[in-house]
């Protein structure tokens, strides 16, 4: 049965924290700002400053009448004395004072901004490390739709009919709720307000959905951004054994998460069960999100659960995740499809529900040198692979890679020929599922990746070949 699991930590008591500085977002439409300098830098602050709204003056020699009816004064100067003149004067003027990289003439600062306007975001580092606060906005910046000013502009055009439309609070917060939601996954367009119209006319039901998302390999930073939007907007998550912890922390804290791992040799839970779980949990309005280890339209059982869900008539979206065979070619540095040496790449599973291969595989297909093949769950049946390889006319001296716990600190990777395979892979898939490449692009694993990171130790090789002799 699913479990809930691996929750966030319980928060203690609520309190705030110490602030550097008081974040306040100033309004200056139609007001005086007075930037004083010639700059570069002034001239930038200038620049925000009219984006703002302001009334602006500029001046290059400040003089006391300059300060006049102003709300605030930005200056770009050397000298402390006549920064520090300049800082008495706006208190006097009852105007704010702003010293370009100078904060102890400052009463207030500029930050680095993510502007999506009418959504503004403003990051400080209270002046000591104002390239920190500019990868940050980076950060944010490539987690933010570029439409979300578009979403917010038309929430305060529609909030008085919303109001009106749905006078009791709690029908108003669910509305406001998928409203949110469909401003990080959907475009604003003309239509755009009408259907929001309609749904808040139709009294704000909640609408479930299921959203497949691929959690990738491991390594969170491998996570789409599409990915962390629902993971973020998710009421329920239901994971798979293999998502990282990683990946779960990037979701929202308030979202129940459910453990439906299915391993091999280990109590697991069945797939009817996680789409009945899954169409219960839409049925009753929540945002659902199935996260499955790499891609799940790779060997992850998503056709079963996207047809099970539109039999349900459950709304159910995909969201693609990097795949292990994927992350293995970045890791190695290995072009799957180098035109030197290959013309073709497959995917295969390694073995069947019953843990076998699969007894109606392609061998004399597969058995193709100019073909990169990679096995997927591939740890305990490596040799069968070989030998049914080697029978079809693969060279023994084929370059192979075995790849465990791919992009994670626990990472583990052999590299060798083809025949090596056939004394068996001494790595457990239970410490982690097992990739399998075989083919000529992988001759050149060792040298690009063999100094970078740590081989499998020697209780994952192979056992060495016998000599002819």
């Amino acid at each position: 049965m699913a479990r809930e699991s691996r929750k966030p930590a319980e928060a203690g008591p609520a309190r705030i924290a110490p602030l550097a500085k008081l974040p306040l977002f100033l309004n200056l439409q139609g007001r005086r700002a007075v930037v004083i300098g010639a700059s570069e830098a002034a001239d930038w602050k200038a620049e925000l400053l009219e984006a703002a709204g302001a009334d602006l003056r500029r001046v290059v020699a400040w003089q006391l009448e300059d300060l006049a009816d102003a709300a605030l004064v930005v200056a770009d100067l050397d000298d402390l004395e006549e920064a520090a003149r300049l800082q008495a004067a706006c208190r006097s003027a009852n105007a704010l004072c702003c010293v370009i990289d100078k904060p102890a003439f400052c009463d207030v600062q500029f930050g680095a901004i993510v502007n999506r306007s009418p959504v503004v975001i403003g990051i400080s580092t209270d002046g000591a490390a104002p390239i920190l606060a500019q990868a940050i906005r980076r950060r944010i910046e490539t987690a933010l739709p570029l439409s979300l000013g578009a979403w917010a502009q038309l929430a305060k055009a529609m909030r008085g009919r919303i109001a009106a439309l749905l006078p009791d609070k709690a029908s108003r917060r669910t509305f406001w709720e998928r409203f949110a939601d469909k401003a990080f996954t959907a475009s604003a367009d003309a239509a755009t307000e009408a259907t929001m119209l309609a749904l808040a006319k139709g009294g704000a039901k909640a609408i479930g959905e299921v959203t497949l998302v691929g959690a990738g390999p491991g390594d969170a930073e491998l996570l789409t951004l599409k990915g962390m939007r629902a993971l973020q907007s998710a009421d329920v998550i239901l994971f798979d054994d293999l998502v990282s912890d990683d990946v779960l922390e990037l979701a929202r804290r308030e979202a129940k998460r459910m453990l439906v791992g299915k391993r091999g040799r280990r109590a697991s839970c069945k797939q009817d069960d996680i789409n009945a779980l899954m169409i219960k949990l839409a049925s009753q309005g929540k945002r659902v999100v199935r996260l499955k280890s790499g891609d799940p339209m790779i060997f992850g059982r998503a056709g079963e659960e996207i047809a099970a869900l539109q039999a349900a008539g459950i709304p159910v979206h995909v969201v693609p995740g990097v795949t292990a065979a994927l992350a293995a070619a970045a890791e190695l540095g290995v072009s799957l499809t180098h035109r030197h040496a290959a013309h073709s790449v497959r995917f295969v599973t390694g073995h069947s529900r019953q843990g076998a291969l699969p007894g109606n595989l392609d061998w004399r297909g597969l058995a193709d040198p100019e073909t990169t093949l990679l096995f997927y769950m591939a740890g305990r049946t490596a040799p069968e692979i070989a030998q049914r390889l080697m029978a079809e006319g693969l060279p023994a001296d084929l370059p192979v890679v075995a790849m465990a716990n791919l992009s994670r600190p626990d990472q583990r990777r052999w590299e060798g020929r083809l025949d090596d395979l056939l004394q068996g892979l001494k790595l457990s898939e239970d410490e982690g599922p097992v990739l399998l490449g075989i083919g000529a692009v992988f001759k050149s694993a060792r040298t690009s990746a063999a100094l970078a990171h740590p081989t499998m130790p020697p209780a994952a090789l192979p056992v060495p070949r016998q000599s002819a002799a």
